[in-house]
C-alpha cells in the first residue's frame, strides 16, 4: 500500500463524541452486534480502549474491560480487537495489542484473556505469538454464528517481561 511510502501508524482514544465511531467499525469488522454494556465498558477502561489510525484513516480499535478478581486484583478482558482487512499484515493489530500489555505492566495487572471464536485461526495465532494460551473451550458461547464454540485466551504477565 502506498507505493512504497512510510505511514504512520496511530492511537487515539475512545470518547463520548467518537464511540459511534467504534459502533460503525464493529458493525464491519464482528458478526456480533454488541450492546450499550459493551459500550459503557470500552469508555470506562481509559486508555485500554484505542482507535487505531493508518495514514489518518481510522482502521481498527481494541475495546477493553477491566474486571476485578476476588481478592481485589484487576484482570483485563480484550472485548475484541480487530483491524480493517485491507490493513491486516502491516503491524497495527500488534501495535494495539502491545499497548494494552504495556499498560499492564505499568498498572501491575497480571492476567489478560479474551474469547476466539474456535475456527478463527488468524486470530488464535496472532495471541499465541504474544503468549496467550488457550484455557478452556466453552460450548454454544456464541448464538448466532457457525460454529458456536470459542476458545478462552489467557495470558499471564509478570513484571520480567518489562524487557520483551
Amino acid at each position: 500500500m502506498g507505493g512504497g511510502r512510510e505511514f504512520a501508524i496511530s492511537l487515539d482514544g475512545v470518547r463520548d463524541k467518537n464511540v459511534m465511531q467504534l459502533k460503525k467499525l464493529n458493525t464491519v469488522l464482528f458478526p456480533v452486534r454488541y450492546n450499550d454494556k459493551y459500550y459503557a465498558d470500552a469508555l470506562a477502561s481509559g486508555d485500554f480502549t484505542k482507535f487505531a489510525y493508518y495514514s489518518d484513516i481510522c482502521v481498527g480499535s481494541i475495546a477493553c474491560r477491566l474486571e476485578k478478581k476476588e481478592g481485589g486484583a484487576i484482570r483485563v478482558y480484550i472485548m475484541t480487537l480487530g483491524i480493517l482487512a485491507p490493513y491486516r499484515g502491516l503491524g497495527i493489530g500488534t501495535r494495539l495489542l502491545n499497548h494494552v500489555l504495556d499498560l499492564c505492566l505499568k498498572q501491575n495487572i497480571q492476567e489478560i484473556y479474551l474469547h476466539v471464536q474456535t475456527n478463527n485461526d488468524d486470530a488464535i495465532n496472532f495471541y499465541k505469538k504474544f503468549g496467550f494460551e488457550i484455557t478452556e473451550t466453552i460450548k454454544n458461547y456464541y448464538t448466532n454464528i457457525d460454529p458456536p464454540d470459542c476458545f478462552v485466551l489467557t495470558k499471564l504477565i509478570t513484571t520480567s517481561q518489562a524487557n520483551k
